[in-house]
C-alpha cells in the first residue's frame, strides 16, 4: 500500500515512546520537512516536479551516443538465442519470454524433445501483450502457480498473477491450460500484495487484504482464508492471523504424495518467524527459536540457525544445515544430523531435492562449489566438479516426483566474462559428467579483459573481497574509468554473473584518452557472501561496517593505481542505493560519479512509506530514541545537513525511481534530489519511470532505458 497525505503527519511533532526493553522517551523534534508535498506520489503538483526533472535530464543525456548505447543494450535483452529457461511440470517444459515483437511477454511451453533444438517448437498459453491491448491495462507477468493433479495426471489449472504497473501488487486469476483462457466463474482475487496456494481443485488458502484490520503496518496480509470456489473472498473463513506489527501471514499447502500437509508462516520480521503444522484443525508450533529457518521435505524437518542454537545440549553455529526426522522432532525425541557445517571462508547459499539426493549450493571465498549429499549413504558429502574459480554454477532439481528423471538435474554456469551455459545430469552411482543443453554466443568482445578477486581492509581489519574485471593490459597510473557495484544487506550474495548487458553499455566504451573501461562488484558486510555471520555483522547499529566496507575497496582501488577518484562511479539499487547514498553524504571525496536506484534514502519517514515497516530488523526503528541516534548516521537525506570537510564537494549524482514503486516509492529519491538541489547542489539529477514497479523497468525497452541513462550519466563524469 503506497503512502498518501493522509498519513504525513508533522516532523515537528514529538512522539511519546514506550516499548518493551528500551524503556520509555521521546523521539527529538525534527525540523520541518518543506519537501513532503513530494510525498504524495500522484499528486499533480509532485507530478508537475518530476515530468520537469525528466525533461532536464533527458535533454542533456538522451543525445545520438545515448541512443547508439541504448540499442546495443535492449539488442542484449532482445536477443532471440538466449537461453529460455525453463520449469518442468508433467511432459512440459514451461517458460516466460519476452523480445521486441512480444514486450510483454510471452508464458508458452514445449516438450523436452523440443526444447533441445536450436528452434523448439514453443505452444503459446498466453499471450500478455494481447491481453494488454483486450483489457487497456498494461499488464505485467508476475508468475504462475500449477495445481499439481493426481499421479500421472495432466497438468490442467494454473493461478497467473498479473501487475497493473510492475508493482509488487498482483491480480490472481485461474486459467485453463487445456482451453487457454481463463476460467469462466473461476479464482479471481483483485489487485492486492498476495500470497496465495493451492489447497486443492476446489479450494485457496489466500493471504491478502479484505478489509480495514486485515494488514500488517508493513501493508502485507495479516490473516489468511480458505477460499471454497464460488465463493466471495469476504465471506471465505478465516484460518490463520498474525498481530500487525509483523511483516505477513501465509498459508502454504504441501501437496507432496503421501506427505500433503498445510503449514502457516508467522513472519514477525526479515529474520525471524514461527512455522505452524497444521494437525488437525488445530495449528501446532514447531518449536525452534524465530531465527531458526524451517523448511520440510517429505518425512524431514529442515533448519537452518542464524543465530547460535542449542537443543538438547548441543549448539550448532549459524550457518549450518540441519536434519532431522519431523515426527522425532514434533514428538521431542529427534536427533539433529549435521548435513553443512560452515567454516570461516564458506556458506550455504541454497539447497534443493531431487527423489533420492540432496544439493547444496556452496560459496567458498565468493566463488561456487556444489555438494550432492546421499542420505542412503548416512548422508556422505560429494563435491561436484562444475566450473572454474571466480565463476557462479548452481544446481537444481529438474523434477523430483516423475519417475523417469527424479534425479535429473538443472546446472547453471556463468562468469563476468563466460555467457551461461545450462546442462542437465543425472545423479546415480557413476554421476557421469551433465550434458550441455543450450549455451548461447558472447553478447560483446572480451578478449581484452580479464577478472581478478582481491580483498580490501575495512576500518576494523576486516578483509572484504571483492571482484574486478578489467583490460589485461590495465596501466595502474590511477586515471582508469571504473564502476563499482554493491548492495550489502539483507543476506543477498553479489557472485559473478555474465555482464550482457553491462558489456556494450559499459566494458565496449573507450575514453577519449583511449583508456577501457573496468568494473567491480564489492562483497560487502550486510550481504550473504560468508553466511549469517557476514550479514548481521551489518545489522542496525553496525550498517556503517558495510558503508566503511564500500569505502575501504574504493580506497583499494585507488591505491593499486586502478583509478582515482575523478574516475570512480558507484552505483546501486534499493538497499544498494541507500548505500551509494551513503556514500554521496558520507564518503564524497572518494567518487566522481553516482547513480542512486530506486533507493532508501530518509531513514526518519522510511517505516511510514509504502513496505518500509518490515525493515525494521534490518536497520532499526526510528521511532525508538534509542535506534534513532544510530538510524540518523546513516539517513543520507539528514546527512545533508552535515557540514562537508572544507574544500569537499558532492559527487555529480544521478537519483532516480520509479513512479508505481510500491515497495520503497519513489518518494524518498525525490525529497534526496530537491534536497539537494534546494542546497544549491547544480550537479545531480533526476529521473523516474512512470512504470516497472520496484525493478524500475516493466519490459526489456523499459530496462535498457534505465541501464542506458545510468551508463551515459556517469561514463560523461568520469571518462571526460
Amino acid at each position: 500500500m503506497s503512502p498518501n497525505s493522509s498519513q504525513h503527519a508533522s516532523a515537528t511533532t514529538e512522539t511519546p515512546i514506550s516499548t518493551q526493553g528500551v524503556g520509555i522517551g521521546t523521539v527529538p523534534a525534527e525540523p520541518t520537512d518543506p519537501l513532503l508535498w513530494l510525498e504524495d506520489i500522484d499528486s499533480p503538483k509532485a507530478m508537475e516536479w518530476v515530468l520537469a526533472q525528466n525533461k532536464r535530464t533527458e535533454a542533456e543525456l538522451f543525445d545520438t551516443r545515448y541512443e547508439e548505447n541504448r540499442a546495443a543494450i535492449l539488442q542484449v535483452l532482445d536477443a532471440t538465442d538466449r537461453i529460455p529457461m525453463v520449469t518442468k511440470r508433467g511432459e512440459h517444459y514451461y517458460n516466460f519470454w519476452r523480445d521486441a515483437q512480444h514486450p510483454k511477454g510471452l508464458w508458452r511451453r514445449t516438450s523436452w524433445e523440443s526444447y533441445q533444438s536450436e528452434e523448439p517448437d514453443w505452444d503459446v498459453l498466453l499471450d500478455i501483450d494481447a491481453l494488454a491491448a483486450q483489457d487497456g491495462i498494461d499488464w505485467v507477468f508476475s508468475g504462475a502457480q500449477m495445481l499439481r493433479p493426481a499421479p500421472q495426471q495432466p497438468h490442467v489449472r494454473a493461478l497467473i498473477k498479473l501487475s497493473p504497473d510492475g508493482g509488487d501488487q498482483v491480480r490472481i486469476r485461474e486459467f485453463d491450460l487445456v482451453t487457454r483462457v481463463f476460467v469462466p466463474g473461476g479464482f479471481d482475487i483483485p489487485v492486492a500484495k498476495t500470497n496465495v496456494s493451492w489447497a486443492g481443485e476446489d479450494t485457496l488458502h489466500v493471504a491478502t487484504g479484505v478489509d480495514g484490520g486485515s494488514l500488517t503496518r508493513s501493508s502485507y496480509a495479516r490473516t489468511v482464508r480458505s477460499l471454497s470456489r464460488n465463493q466471495q473472498l469476504c465471506d471465505a473463513k478465516e484460518i490463520f492471523a498474525i498481530d500487525e506489527s509483523h511483516v505477513l501471514a501465509y498459508v502454504s499447502h504441501d501437496p507432496t504424495p503421501g506427505f500433503e500437509r498445510d503449514l502457516a508462516h508467522d513472519v514477525i520480521d526479515f529474520y525471524n518467524s514461527k512455522t505452524f503444522l497444521r494437525r488437525g484443525g488445530d495449528w501446532v508450533h514447531i518449536d525452534v527459536p524465530t531465527d531458526v529457518g524451517v523448511s520440510l521435505h517429505k518425512q524431514w524437518v529442515i533448519f537452518s540457525p542464524q543465530t547460535p542454537w542449542t537443543y538438547r545440549d548441543t549448539t550448532y553455529i549459524p550457518g549450518s544445515l540441519l536434519l532431522a526426522d519431523l515426527e522425532e522432532f514434533m514428538r521431542g525425541t529427534a536427533s539433529l544430523r549435521k548435513i553443512f557445517v560452515p567454516t570461516e571462508n564458506n556458506s550455504l547459499q541454497s539447497i534443493d531435492f531431487t527423489a533420492n539426493y540432496l544439493l547444496l549450493n556452496i560459496l567458498e571465498d565468493v566463488s561456487s562449489q556444489i555438494l550432492i549429499c546421499d542420505p542412503s549413504q548416512d548422508f556422505a558429502l560429494t563435491a561436484l566438479e562444475a566450473g572454474a574459480p571466480l565463476h557462479s554454477f548452481s544446481i537444481s532439481a529438474v523434477d523430483d516426483l516423475d519417475p523417469a528423471c527424479e534425479d535429473d538435474y538443472w546446472l547453471t554456469l556463468t562468469g563476468f566474462l563466460t555467457p551461461t551455459t545450462l546442462a542437465r545430469g543425472t545423479l546415480n552411482a557413476s554421476n557421469t559428467a551433465p550434458s550441455t543443453v543450450k549455451s548461447p554466443p558472447a553478447r560483446f568482445d572480451a578478449d581484452g579483459f580479464e577478472v581478478s578477486q582481491h580483498f580490501a581492509t575495512s576500518d576494523d581489519g576486516t578483509k572484504v573481497p571483492y571482484f574486478q574485471v578489467s583490460p589485461k593490459d590495465l596501466q595502474l597510473d590511477g586515471a582508469n574509468p571504473v564502476l563499482m557495484n554493491g548492495y550489502g544487506g539483507f543476506q543477498t550474495s553479489l557472485t559473478p554473473g555474465y555482464l550482457g548487458a553491462l558489456g556494450p553499455g559499459w566494458l565496449a566504451r573507450t575514453s577519449s584518452d583511449g583508456r577501457k573501461a573496468s568494473y567491480v562488484v564489492a562483497n560487502i558486510r550486510g550481504g550473504g557472501e560468508y553466511g549469517p555471520r557476514w550479514h548481521r555483522a551489518a545489522l542496525r547499529e553496525n550498517r556503517h561496517r558495510a558503508y566503511e566496507d564500500f569505502a575501504a575497496i574504493a580506497r583499494d582501488l585507488i591505491t593499486r593505481g586502478v583509478t582515482s577518484a575523478q574516475h570512480l562511479a558507484a552505483t546501486g539499487r534499493s538497499n544498494g542505493g541507500l548505500l551509494v547514498g551513503n556514500m554521496i553524504t558520507g564518503y564524497p571525496e572518494l567518487f566522481g560519479a553516482i547513480s542512486c536506484g530506486v533507493p532508501l534514502l530518509d531513514m526518519r519517514r522510511y517505516t511510514q512509506l509504502s513496505a518500509g515497516h518490515s525493515w525494521i530488523a534490518e536497520y532499526g526503528d526510528p521511532d525508538v530514541p534509542s535506534d534513532w541516534e544510530f538510524v540518523r548516521t546513516f539517513s543520507p537525506y539528514h546527512r545533508l545537513d552535515d557540514s562537508l570537510p572544507e574544500g569537499i564537494k558532492y559527487p555529480v549524482s544521478l537519483i532516480w525511481s520509479a513512479t508505481s514503486d510500491d515497495r520503497v516509492g519513489p518518494v524518498q529519491a525525490r525529497k534526496m534530489a530537491a534536497k539537494m538541489m534546494d542546497m544549491g547542489v547544480s550537479s545531480v539529477r533526476y529521473h523516474e519511470s512512470l512504470d516497472g514497479g520496484h525493478a524500475g523497468a516493466s519490459d526489456n525497452s523499459a530496462s535498457a532505458t534505465m541501464l542506458a541513462t545510468s551508463y551515459e550519466f556517469l561514463w560523461r563524469h568520469i571518462a571526460s
